[in-house]
């Protein structure tokens, strides 16, 4: 299925870094950031979960909660939140279902060499579920959080 602005975000429910499962219907009524990214407690990876850190206050302001989804497993979800002091959310995906619907897995070029992983990637989902805007290959991590914060300001 492919993501795309003005549709109805794929349904999905997973783990998070305690073990609750978690659904996007959970934060129906709510807009929600979801970014996917690779690996916890890599320099970009990291980069990325630090400027949502870092904005969490103000897009939190805008009636945004974020969603970091990996395909980690809780421990090492718990470690890197800890580590970094992250406010939201990480979820487990080690099956890479949710991301291979959202688009977020898949074929990547890196450093001249396709590969199959993680596409680095974002997607605001409105109040009602819906695609509102879809990232899907986000070149800056440590800029990515200001670029959503940015479209979040500009509203619907």
């Amino acid at each position: 299925m492919a993501i795309e602005e003005g549709k109805q975000a794929p349904p999905f429910t997973l783990e998070d870094a305690q073990g609750n499962q978690v659904a996007l219907e959970d934060f129906r009524g709510k807009n929600v950031i979801v970014y996917f990214y690779p690996k916890d407690d890599t320099p970009g990876c990291t980069k990325e979960a630090c400027g949502f850190r870092d904005l969490w206050t103000e897009i939190g302001n805008l009636g945004a909660v974020v969603i970091g989804i990996s395909p980690d497993d809780g421990a090492s979800h718990q470690q890197f939140a800890a580590k970094y002091r992250l406010p939201f959310m990480l979820l487990s995906d080690p099956e890479k279902a949710v991301m291979t619907g959202y688009g977020a897995y898949g074929e990547k070029t890196m450093y001249g060499k396709k590969s199959l992983g993680v596409i680095r990637s974002s997607v605001w989902i409105d109040a009602d579920g819906k695609v509102k805007k879809h990232w899907p290959r986000v070149s800056k991590a440590e800029e990515h959080a200001a670029q959503v914060l940015a479209a979040l300001k500009e509203g619907p």
